[in-house]
């Protein structure tokens, strides 16, 4: 997308078939099952993936409310931090990233963007961090910051949860039994279930321990009834958040080379690893249509040692 303000990121209408990739894989042929990648990291170089969608939200709210600054949290190499650090300079609003850990030698890639696109960053111990969603440490911020507008870690919260489910409101996708995503904050996940039909099953997959039920993935998101065929599939973490093994790697290079299609090892990686081997398991009946969303992230790749995936330098 090019000629990005805030108002395009409202009304610009995705041409969603064209963001389809159809995986051709011997293991979904042989159990009868078609499956398409739904490339939101296509849609923008920076604001990629889900972030599209978490943000605009918030970003409307911080407009109507005539926020002076945009704060908000993450990590060392936090796809949403950079974001919205993108999105705050397009928008002309000071930003302000909260980071987790103390501040490096070196920042990561990410972050040395970040505060390219002009964000200021504060680095606070990891004990600090925990400490993000409580009320006492919020007005702490809101003292310090006058007129802030706060975006939850993930870009979560009921903003970033109804923008996701623009994802399948915004074109036709009745045709697909099973929608598949990766699970963080869960605000995507609990986007994609509010828009599902009834006969759909929403497929999520979490990439940190401790995430094996709907409840557990609220993070700001208040509670919603949700399709009954929503389900939590545990197992494939490869260790926690942004944790991953040498099968990890090597299975992502693989699916590239047969597939063309990168992915990233916190979200994508163990969200492809995982329906495949769930379709091996036979958990996906015969002549089911899976929508897979590539929920973007791809610069978090750059943690890794140049070289180690084929498609990043």
């Amino acid at each position: 997308m090019t000629n990005f303000s805030l108002d395009n990121l409202m009304t610009t209408s995705l041409n969603y078939p064209s963001l389809l990739d159809p995986l051709d894989l011997p293991e979904l042929t042989r159990a009868g099952i078609h499956a398409d990648v739904l490339r939101l990291d296509k849609i923008h170089p920076v604001i990629s993936g889900n972030k599209w969608f978490k943000l605009k939200g918030h970003l409307a709210a911080a407009r109507e409310t005539r926020a002076s600054v945009l704060l908000t949290f993450g990590g060392a190499w936090s796809n949403h931090i950079i974001a919205t650090a993108y999105a705050a300079q397009q928008l002309g609003i000071p930003a302000i990233g909260i980071i987790r850990g103390e501040r490096p030698l070196q920042p990561s890639a990410t972050l040395l963007a970040a505060a390219g696109y002009g964000m200021q960053l504060e680095y606070i111990s990891r004990d600090d961090y925990r400490r993000k969603e409580e009320a006492a440490f919020l007005q702490q911020l809101s003292h310090r910051y006058p007129g802030v507008y706060m975006i939850p870690e993930g870009g979560a919260g009921i903003p970033g949860t109804r923008g996701c489910e623009d994802i399948l409101r915004g074109w036709d996708t009745t045709g697909y039994s099973h929608i598949c995503c990766a699970i963080g904050t869960g605000t995507m996940f609990h986007g994609l279930a509010r828009a599902a039909t009834s006969s759909q099953q929403i497929i999520g997959i979490p990439v940190l321990k401790g995430l094996d039920n709907l409840s557990a993935t609220v993070h700001s998101t208040p509670p919603f009834p949700g399709p009954p065929d929503s389900h939590i599939i545990t197992g494939y973490h490869f260790g926690g958040y942004a944790r991953h093994t040498t099968d990890l790697l090597q299975f992502m290079n693989r699916f590239y080379q047969e597939t063309h299609i990168p992915s990233d090892l916190v979200y994508t990686g163990k969200l492809f690893y995982a329906i495949l081997d769930m379709t091996r398991r036979e958990f996906f009946p015969a002549h089911s249509r899976l929508l897979i969303t590539h929920s973007g992230g791809l610069q978090g790749n750059g943690s890794l040692p140049p070289g180690t995936l084929l498609f990043h330098s």
